[in-house]
C-alpha cells in the first residue's frame, strides 16, 4: 500500500518549481481574463484548455467557492496534454461544486390539485430535479415510501396500472430480477393488447423475468399525485411540480441534471494521461444512466455503463482525493480500461444511482472470454496461454480511506467498490454501507493480486438476495455451469485452474456484516484466495466450487463455515478459525487439503464435522471473547482458540481512518453473541421411490440457485423409481406445479395426494440454476 501511495498520491506542492503556472477560476470571472487572482477565468473547462498547453510545466487550477454549471464535460485528452502535472483543486478549502446540471429561471402558474406548471426552454430535457438543493421524486406509482425495503416502494400491479394511462410512452418500468439477482429497467414504447410494450432489460447479465412483486413505474403525469413529485412534458416543454405546503415556490432554486459525465481523463496504455489530481471538489447533478447500462462483463451477473461523474480511461499516477460525490444519477468514479498507479482517497460518495467506485478492464484483454453464465469454451478451442492478452485494464490502483454509503439507489446491480478484469487493486480502510447488493464485489478471476484490508462493510444486500457483504464470482475461462463436465475437466487438466487468477486475492483484517446473505461469499469457482484475520458479524463465510482458498484465523459470530459443492483436489484450507455454529456443508463429496485446528461452539458441532472426516485436531469450547457486546472479539489468554493456533485480531482498525470522514461514518450494529447450534434442517422423507426434503436456509438457496428459501429438493432418485423415470435427478429442486408454488415437502405431498386420480402432474424444477419443465409421474 505504501508503494502505491508513493506512486499515486505524492504531495503536489513538493514537486512545484519555478515553472509552476496557476490559474484562478471564479463564478464571477470571465474566460477572456488572464486567470490571475485579480482577473479570474469563469469556467473550469477554459482553465483546463489553457493549463494543459504549458509544455513540461506543473499547472494548478484554483477554483474559488461556488457552483460551476458545466455546459459540456471537461475532457482531458492525453493527445492534447503538454503539461507535466495538473492539479484542479478548491481554493483555500472553499466549497466548490462541479455541477453536471443547469439552473433554471421559471415562472410558475397553478395547474390543478396543488400542482404547478412552468415552461422550460426548448431542448432542455432532464430526469433529475433539485429544488433548493434537494432531489425531488419523479412522478411514480406507487408513491415514494422512505421506509420501503426495495426501490422506495413497489406494487405488484404497477405494469397494469401504467397500461391504463392515456399516454404511458416514455415512462419507465423498474423491477428486481425474478430471483432477486439485481434489477431490470425498461422504457415504455407503447401498449398492445392492454399490456405495456417495453424496451430494455439489458441491465442484468443473468436474464430472467421481472419480480412479481418488486416493481414500480415512473415518469408520467398521471402518476403525479404527491407533494415532492414532478414530471416534464418534453413535447410541450412544460414542467409540472407538486410543492410541499411549506415551500415558497417562486423563490425556490431550481436545478436540473444535464450531463452524465463531468470530468473525463482519456488516454491509452501507449499514451496515458499522467499526473492529474482532483482535490477538494464536490460533484453534483449528474444524470441517470440505467438505460445505458448494457455492456456484459464476462460471466458475472453484471452489465455496466462505462461512464461516471469522473471517468479515468487510459491514465497513470492520477489522484482523486478529498472529493465529495452526492445525489448522482449513476456511477461516481470509474477507472475503465488501462489505468495504473491511480489513487482514490479521502472521498465521500453517498446517495448515488449506481456504484461508488468501479475498476473495469477491457474484455478483449481476457483470453477466451465468455459473457453469459451458461456459455463456455470447450477445451479444444480454449486459449491456454496464461495471463491476459493485453494490458488494457486497471492495475496497481488504490481506493483508500473513503466513506461510501447509500449507493445503488436506482441500479441494483451496484456496489461500493467493483473490481472486474483488473489486477493488484488495493481497497483499504474504507467504510461501506447501505448497499442493495455487495459492499465490495470482484466479478471474475481476472487477474488477481488484489488486496482488501481494514474495511468496514455492513448493511449490505438490503434490496436483493443470494449475495454477501463481500461477493465474488470466478467463472474463469475454463469454467462451465455443468458440474459433471467441470469435474472431469479439472481432474485431467489442473493446469487450467490459475490461468486467469495468477496471483492470490487477499482479504484480511476486515469487518463484514450481512443480514441477508453471507458476510464473505465466494461463489461459482472463485479461486486463489487468502482470507485471514476477518471478523464476520452475522452471515458467516461461504466457499462454492473453486480452488486454492486458504482461510485462516477468522471469527464468525453467530454463524459458521458454508462449504458448497467442492471439487476433488481443490487444495482448500480452513484452519485456526473460530466458528460459533456447526458447519453447513452442501453437496460436499471432497473436503479439500486441510479442514482442522478450529474452535467449535460445542461437542455436537465438532462431532458432526468429524463424522464428515474433518477437524481431527479441532476442539470445542467457549472462545472467551473479552467484550463481545461492544464488538471486541479479542479472546482471553485462557481461550481454547489460542491452543488451536488462533491469534488475536486488532479490533480498532476497521473502516475509514481519516478524522473528518471517521466522524461522519456510521458503525455496524454489534450483534448479541449467542452460543449453541441452530436446529437441524428438516429430515428427508420417502417420495415416489426416492427421498425429498424441504429447502432449508440461505445456503441451500444459493447452492441450487433459487429465487428464495423454498422448494423441494430431490435427495435421491433410485433407479427405476417414479422420480427417476420422470427424469428427475438428485439435486433437482421442484418449485411449482401449474403456477402454484411448492415451498415445502408438505406442499408437494398434499398436491400429489390431491391428484391421486391423475397419472402425472406438470412441475417446474431448477437444475443447474436454470428452470425446466418436467412431467412428474404419479403412477
Amino acid at each position: 500500500m505504501k508503494r502505491l501511495l508513493f506512486f499515486c498520491c505524492v504531495l503536489f506542492f513538493a514537486h512545484l518549481g519555478k515553472a509552476q503556472t496557476v490559474w484562478h477560476v471564479a463564478t464571477n470571472g470571465n474566460d477572456s481574463h488572464s486567470g490571475s487572482a485579480s482577473q479570474p477565468l469563469k469556467t473550469p473547462g477554459k482553465a483546463v484548455e489553457l493549463a494543459i498547453k504549458r509544455k513540461n510545466e506543473q499547472a494548478v487550477i484554483l477554483l474559488h467557492g461556488g457552483t460551476y454549471y458545466l455546459e459540456k464535460e471537461i475532457n482531458l485528452q492525453a493527445a492534447n496534454m503538454a503539461c507535466k502535472r495538473l492539479e484542479i483543486r478548491a481554493y483555500d478549502n472553499e466549497p466548490v461544486f462541479i455541477s453536471a446540471g443547469q439552473k433554471l429561471s421559471l415562472t410558475w402558474t397553478p395547474y390543478k390539485d396543488g400542482i404547478y406548471k412552468a415552461s422550460v426552454p426548448t431542448g432542455v430535457t432532464f430526469e433529475r430535479l433539485y429544488v433548493n438543493g434537494e432531489l425531488q421524486v419523479l412522478a411514480r406509482y406507487p408513491n415514494y415510501d422512505a421506509t420501503a425495503k426495495v426501490f422506495h416502494g413497489t406494487a405488484a400491479d404497477a405494469l397494469e396500472k401504467a397500461a391504463q394511462w392515456k399516454h404511458p410512452e416514455n415512462s419507465y418500468v423498474h423491477a428486481l430480477h425474478a430471483y432477486d439477482w439485481g434489477g431490470f429497467h425498461y422504457r415504455v414504447t407503447g401498449v398492445k393488447n392492454n399490456e405495456l410494450v417495453l424496451e430494455g432489460g439489458w441491465q442484468n447479465n443473468r436474464p430472467n423475468g421481472l419480480h412479481k412483486e418488486f416493481r414500480f413505474v415512473e415518469n408520467n403525469l398521471e402518476a403525479l399525485d404527491a407533494p415532492g413529485e414532478w414530471f416534464l412534458d418534453q413535447q410541450q416543454h412544460l414542467l409540472y411540480y407538486y410543492p410541499t405546503a411549506a415551500m415558497q415556490l417562486p423563490a425556490a432554486r431550481i436545478e436540473v441534471s444535464r450531463l452524465k459525465k463531468s470530468i473525463v481523463l482519456k488516454g491509452s496504455a501507449a499514451k496515458p494521461v499522467k499526473n492529474v489530481t482532483l482535490r477538494g471538489l464536490q460533484f453534483v447533478h449528474n444524470e441517470r444512466t440505467f438505460m445505458d447500462t448494457k455492456e456484459p462483463l464476462l460471466r458475472s451477473d453484471w452489465t455496466i455503463y462505462r461512464g461516471a461523474a469522473v471517468l479515468l480511461d487510459g491514465t497513470e499516477n492520477c489522484c482523486i482525493t478529498d472529493c465529495r460525490f452526492t445525489t448522482l444519477g449513476g456511477n461516481a468514479i470509474m477507472l475503465s480500461n488501462y489505468n495504473r498507479h491511480d489513487t482514490i482517497s479521502g472521498c465521500e460518495i453517498q446517495h448515488v444511482g449506481a456504484s461508488a467506485i468501479a475498476f473495469v478492464g477491457d474484455a478483449k484483454a481476457v483470453r477466451s472470454p465468455n459473457f453469459r453464465y451458461e456459455d463456455f469454451t470447450p477445451y479444444a478451442q480454449l486459449d491456454k496461454t496464461p495471463g491476459p492478452a493485453s494490458n488494457n485494464y486497471p492495475q496497481e490502483c488504490l481506493a483508500d480511506n473513503n466513506l461510501l454509503h447509500n449507493v445503488g439507489e436506482i441500479e441494483k446491480q451496484a456496489t461500493g467498490v467493483e473490481i472486474e478484469i483488473s489486477s493488484r487493486i488495493a481497497v483499504t480502510h474504507n467504510s461501506i454501507y447501505n448497499t442493495p447488493r455487495a459492499g465490495i464485489n470482484i466479478g471474475d478471476g481476472c487477474f488477481g493480486g488484489h488486496l482488501l484490508a481494514y474495511n468496514d462493510v455492513f448493511n449490505t444486500v438490503l434490496e436483493t438476495g443470494d449475495h454477501g457483504a463481500f461477493n465474488s464470482w470466478g467463472r474463469d475461462r475454463f469454467w462451465a455451469a455443468n458440474r459433471g463436465y467441470m469435474d472431469s475437466l479439472v481432474a485431467v487438466h489442473p493446469e487450467l485452474i490459475f490461468l486467469d487468477v495468477q496471483e492470490p486475492v487477499t482479504i484480511r483484517n476486515n469487518r463484514f456484516r450481512c443480514d441477508h446473505g453471507w458476510d464473505i461469499d465466494l461463489d461459482d469457482g472463485s479461486s486463489n484466495y487468502r482470507i485471514y484475520n476477518n471478523v464476520c458479524l452475522n452471515g458467516g463465510l461461504k466457499l462454492r466450487e473453486g480452488f486454492g482458498r486458504i482461510v485462516k484465523n477468522n471469527i464468525m459470530i453467530n454463524n459458521s463455515f458454508h462449504p458448497h459443492v467442492w471439487f476433488k483436489n481443490s487444495g482448500d484450507v480452513f484452519e485456526h478459525n473460530i466458528v460459533t455454529r456447526k458447519y453447513f456443508p452442501i453437496e460436499i463429496n471432497y473436503w479439500g487439503k486441510s479442514i482442522d485446528y478450529n474452535l467449535f461452539p460445542d461437542d455436537a458441532a465438532l462431532q458432526e464435522a468429524r463424522n464428515n472426516g474433518t477437524d481431527v485436531h479441532s476442539v470445542a469450547g467457549d472462545p472467551q471473547f473479552i467484550n463481545p457486546q461492544e464488538g471486541d472479539y479479542t479472546v482471553a489468554a485462557t481461550s481454547p482458540a489460542l491452543r488451536m493456533g488462533f491469534n488475536n485480531i486488532p479490533m480498532d482498525s476497521f473502516g475509514v481512518m481519516q478524522p473528518r470522514l471517521r466522524n461522519l461514518a456510521a458503525k455496524p450494529v454489534i450483534p448479541m453473541f449467542m452460543s449453541g447450534s441452530p436446529d437441524a434442517a428438516a429430515a428427508p422423507v420417502d417420495f415416489l421411490g426416492g427421498k425429498i426434503k424441504s429447502i432449508s436456509g440461505l445456503g441451500e438457496r444459493s447452492a441450487y440457485g433459487l429465487a428464495d428459501e423454498s422448494g423441494v429438493v430431490i435427495v435421491t432418485a433410485n433407479a427405476g423409481s417414479l422420480l427417476a423415470t420422470s427424469g428427475l435427478k438428485a439435486k433437482d429442486v421442484i418449485i411449482s406445479s401449474d403456477g402454484h408454488p411448492i415451498k415445502t415437502t408438505k406442499d408437494l405431498l398434499e398436491l400429489t395426494q390431491g391428484a391421486s386420480w391423475k397419472s402425472s402432474i406438470p412441475v417446474v424444477i431448477i437444475r443447474n440454476q436454470q428452470q425446466q419443465a418436467i412431467t412428474l409421474k404419479l403412477k
